[in-house]
């Protein structure tokens, strides 16, 4: 099954670090991050998972909840947990899905066999709060993730679900965003009381709506 944007991300119930779990019940009306990593007690994946733990305050400032993924087992990830928590000097304050049997995985796509037959790539799916899947990104097992990243992107996936906006590149929040070609000018003002800069027909910028 492959997924693409703006597809229902599928719900599923797993075996977690933290009990069984529903996806869809676990997200409740917020957005989800659900990521997986090749194996438990590897060093690249244990330094992401750290990461992603002492970032709890900012998920949360975006309404957003983490779930983790590997085909390992909840013992494992038990174990691993008190590595990840040791060495990276943080508590994982969020659930790992167990996915022995691999259901999950194939579900959304993780394996992808030219890379490694029997465990997942580094797959990131960025959910909204209806459910449908707004982002996807693959890194291979090599490459740790880099979560600041993933926080922007959230950041500016929330703010053009709310304003007729898109935002450039290297955007951060509090900067400038670029008004949607479907607005015509004379009706600039009225939704961009902030004011306005006309660059081209085609490239017209405004201040952050939401701030």
């Amino acid at each position: 099954m492959t997924l693409r944007l703006g597809d229902l991300a599928p719900n599923f119930q797993a075996e977690t670090t933290e009990g069984n779990i529903d996806f869809y019940e676990y997200l409740g009306d917020g957005w989800g991050v659900l990521f997986s990593h090749p194996a438990d007690y590897t060093p690249v994946c244990t330094t992401e998972l750290g990461t992603v733990a002492k970032l709890k305050d900012e998920f949360a400032k975006r309404n957003t909840k983490v779930m983790a993924l590997s085909v390992d087992g909840v013992e494992s990830h038990k174990g691993w947990i008190s590595d990840i928590n040791e060495t990276q000097h943080t508590e994982v304050n969020f659930p790992i899905i167990a996915d022995e049997d691999k259901k999950i995985s194939e579900l959304y796509d993780m394996i992808h066999p030219n890379s490694n037959e029997n465990f997942t790539v580094r797959s990131v799916f960025v959910i909204g709060n209806d459910k449908k899947i707004k982002l996807i990104i693959t890194y291979p097992a090599s490459t740790g993730r880099n979560f600041d990243e993933l926080l922007r992107v959230i950041d500016s996936l929330q703010l053009t679900a709310n304003y007729s906006v898109a935002t450039p590149a290297n955007w951060k929040k509090g900067e400038d965003v670029v008004i949607a070609p479907a607005i015509k000018n004379e009706d600039i003002p009225a939704k961009f009381p902030k004011g306005h800069k006309v660059i081209k027909p085609y490239l017209r910028t405004t201040p952050q709506p939401d701030l």
